[in-house]
């Protein structure tokens, strides 16, 4: 293990690297269920630290990116909505929600793989930061050029947010371990999205006050809250771990920045660096690494889950209050924003009952994938034909349904990206895979927000059929994601995911040719954790 011209006398990481090794050399006489306590309890600090900062950031940066769709109803009778204000068509609406996502697909790539070579921390501090000052800005829109352009300028920095929260997550947990994280902050978004609805009644009060309008009120304050919070990750987030014995030292800009606390010390460092000792030797990727990241075929299929449900996922997110005023327009503005409520109250209870369980059988991904898609398509589909005139609730209950599978079908799918890719390629394979998935499978949000509902103006006639075509490429989008998890289940299958003695530690990345060492983690997720060790049953 120790290079020509090395001294002898051991340093603190060689002497962790030792550990690896007795830990998984069976006859060492290690008490393996003792270990893994002490890592579950590793893990649990890691999660104080990470996943509330995490879940306040995307809480914000989801408020301020859909409270578009909230604006369009918000203040309608006194001529005082979105498009009211700022003279827009239909089409113009759906034409700058769909910039947004334009820039999105565009800028994922390059700003997760900026993150691997900086530090992870600022990045993502810079990326709130920027999202508070833009949403803040549109308060200050007065016609559409305003809104088409702050809505690009969003997309644009917001780009890498989504993915560099699952790439930042690999670096402290296993991949098998991340589907859960991931659902735990996901579930902001939904928050977000009940949160902005119920509070939107409150800006609605507000119409008027200091020259502003509701909408604007909203803008601005989410957007100042944004700026306080981005600035505050630089103190909050920690970067990533370093080797027992390191530190770390900034330069250039790096130096004026305030230094963030190590997310473990001690011996809760040790322990750490011995289960996961991959993330802490990273070779510096190439473009030639970067390739073969593009064309390993696996991507596709991840691409093409993602496009469907995050198409659907952000088609009801920013349409919600449409939707619902078409199968009911004797509702209020305020009424239609207290009901898109329970929509995100639906996919959060999913989002906490699937992804923990999904981490516990992580070889059937694509199960727990395709059962809540199976539940979009069948609320989508009483959303479409359910009800009457009279009766138009179960058209509401329908859309209470696509709710509830929308929940956990975004974290399964970059779960599943982080542990396929992460074997493969390392960390830029997670960098960049998460981002392919995330930025470009974002297609179906385009698709969503600009081509259907009040994009379509063919299909936003009122009556009866409002929105049908709408709602059935949706069922339609979501069957190509449920195939896609099939294709790649039967593909990894007879293809496999390669030789699983990629999952190393240090040894092979630092010096080529000696002998490769598996970690704890990358030792365990050969098996599932099943329902073992939950707290009823370790009594």
């Amino acid at each position: 293990m120790m290079e020509k011209g090395v001294a002898v006398a051991q340093s603190p990481q060689q002497l962790a690297l030792r550990d690896v090794e007795n830990y998984m050399d069976p006859e060492s006489g290690q008490d393996d269920s003792a270990d893994i306590e002490k890592i579950e309890k590793v893990y649990r600090k890691l999660d104080l630290r990470i996943i509330p900062a995490f879940w306040i950031l995307y809480f914000l940066c989801s408020a301020i990116r859909s409270n578009v769709g909230l604006a369009q109803t918000m203040n309608q009778k006194q001529k005082h909505s979105l498009s009211q204000e700022l003279h827009l068509t239909p089409h113009e609406v759906s034409t700058g929600l769909a910039l947004f996502y334009v820039c999105y697909v565009i800028f994922d790539l390059p700003s997760n793989l900026i993150m691997t070579r900086l530090s992870p921390r600022v990045w993502m501090s810079r990326i709130v930061t920027c999202v508070g000052i833009i949403g803040a800005c549109m308060a200050a829109m007065r016609a559409a050029w305003s809104f088409y352009l702050l809505r690009l300028l969003l997309g644009i920095v917001i780009a890498g947010m989504w993915p560099g929260m699952a790439y930042y997550l690999t670096l402290f947990y296993p991949p098998s371990r991340t589907g859960k994280r991931i659902g735990q902050y996901f579930t902001a978004a939904q928050v977000s999205a009940a949160v902005v609805g119920l509070v939107s009644a409150g800006f609605q009060k507000m119409d008027g006050l200091g020259g502003l309008v509701g909408f604007q009120w909203m803008f601005l304050l989410y957007g100042l809250v944004g700026v306080l919070v981005g600035i505050s990750l630089l103190w909050w987030l920690p970067d990533r771990p370093l080797p027992p014995g390191q530190h770390r030292e900034n330069t250039g800009l790096f130096k004026w920045l305030p230094q963030s606390p190590p997310a473990l010390r001690g011996e809760d460092a040790r322990i750490h660096y011995i289960d996961l000792t991959r993330v802490y030797h990273r070779p510096r990727w190439t473009l030639n690494d970067l390739g073969r990241v593009f064309i390993d075929w696996r991507v596709w299929p991840l691409l093409l889950m993602y496009f469907g449900v995050v198409g659907v996922g952000i088609g009801v997110q920013n349409y919600a209050t449409v939707i619902i005023q078409a199968t009911n327009s004797k509702l209020t503005s305020i009424e239609l924003s207290l009901l898109s409520a329970p929509i995100w109250i639906c996919d959060l209870i999913a989002i906490l009952l699937v992804t923990p369980i999904s981490d516990r059988f992580h070889h059937h991904r694509a199960l727990f994938f395709s059962i809540p898609v199976c539940i979009q398509i069948a609320g989508l589909l009483l959303t479409t034909y359910g009800g009457n005139e009279s009766n138009p609730w179960p058209r509401y209950g329908g859309l209470l349904m696509v709710g509830f599978g929308l929940g956990p079908t975004v974290p399964i799918t970059m779960t599943w990206t982080n542990e396929i890719f992460q074997p493969r390629h390392g960390e830029v394979g997670v960098a960049a895979a998460s981002a392919l998935v995330s930025g470009w499978g974002n297609l179906g949000s385009i698709l969503t927000t600009y081509a259907l509902f009040t994009g379509w103006e063919a299909d936003s006639k009122p009556g009866r059929k409002q929105y049908r075509k709408s709602t059935l490429v949706m069922v339609g989008i979501l069957c190509l994601s449920i195939l896609s998890s099939i294709i790649m289940t039967v593909l990894l299958r007879f293809v496999g995911n390669g030789s699983r003695a990629k999952q190393i530690s240090s040894s092979s990345s630092t010096c080529e040719g000696e002998g490769v060492i598996m970690d704890g983690a990358a030792r365990r997720e050969l098996q599932q954790r099943g329902f073992g060790r939950l707290w009823w049953r370790r009594r």
